[in-house]
């Protein structure tokens, strides 16, 4: 049995722009749901959601039945929360509050196998199919993709620093808690925000790392998309099911 090709990761490298979904609501009948709608990656949230560790493999499953990439997010840059996460599966992850080159790197180290990370060695997870993957151990990092998030001004100003890690494979930016670090609560909506984000998605292309990003503005995400995201989501399942539910409501 071959190791499953990350077609998120090839995306990545080929600069084609990836459109993404976000995915809040724990279990796989909503993920399913997602995986339908034509989207290219769903983005498995457990840092601002009840989704925990177990709730995930579920939730893999139902975007792999359905060939949509899974890009999961732990709750923090957390060696033994990575290791889980990759042990279930997951070739995508994506780490919030990335401020400084250490703190990328320490991703890179917890992603990796020694010599050149730290992740702990398991023979029968559903990363190697369990146990049915040859030269699992020797090959999984190829197709495991990093995305450290810049979600701060200080952030901001270390992208090219962070972005020069070796194994950070694309910088996300985080709007919202990029305009708390400012003192403004307006996210994209504020003229200052929106001026910040430009450059930082502008830093990163720089780089020659791949930028990403999350805005459920349609104009606001074409106007990223034009300034360098390649992956580019648009859309909070949770924010859907409320806004359907209040246009129906106020029907009556």
């Amino acid at each position: 049995m071959k190791l499953p090709v990350n077609a998120f990761k090839a995306g990545l490298a080929a600069r084609r722009q990836q459109i993404g979904i976000w995915n809040t609501v724990p279990g796989p009948v909503v993920t399913e749901a997602l995986a339908c709608t034509g989207y290219d990656w769903v983005v498995v949230d457990t840092e601002h959601s009840v989704t925990d560790v177990p709730d995930t493999l579920a939730m893999m499953q139902a975007l792999a039945a359905h060939g949509v990439q899974a890009v999961v997010r732990p709750a923090t840059n957390d060696t033994v929360l990575i290791k889980r996460f990759l042990d279930l599966g997951a070739q995508t992850l994506m780490i919030p509050y990335v401020q400084t080159a250490d703190e990328a790197a320490a991703a890179v180290r917890a992603m990796h196998y020694p010599p050149r990370g730290v992740r702990g060695v398991s023979g029968m997870t559903r990363a190697n199919r369990y146990g049915a993957v040859p030269g699992y151990f020797e090959g999984a990092g190829a197709e495991l993709c990093l995305i450290v998030q810049i979600e701060t001004l200080a952030a901001v100003d270390a992208i090219a620093d962070i972005a020069a890690v070796d194994g950070v494979d694309a910088l996300f930016i985080g709007p919202a808690d990029l305009g708390m670090s400012m003192g403004r609560t307006g996210g994209m909506a504020d003229a200052e925000v929106r001026q910040v984000v430009e450059r930082a998605i502008k830093a990163i292309v720089a780089t020659g790392k791949p930028a990403g990003i999350l805005v459920t503005d349609v104009a606001t995400a074409q106007a990223c998309i034009g300034w360098g995201t390649t992956f580019t989501a648009v859309a909070v399942d949770l924010s859907l099911l409320v806004a359907a539910a209040r246009q129906v409501r106020a029907q009556f």
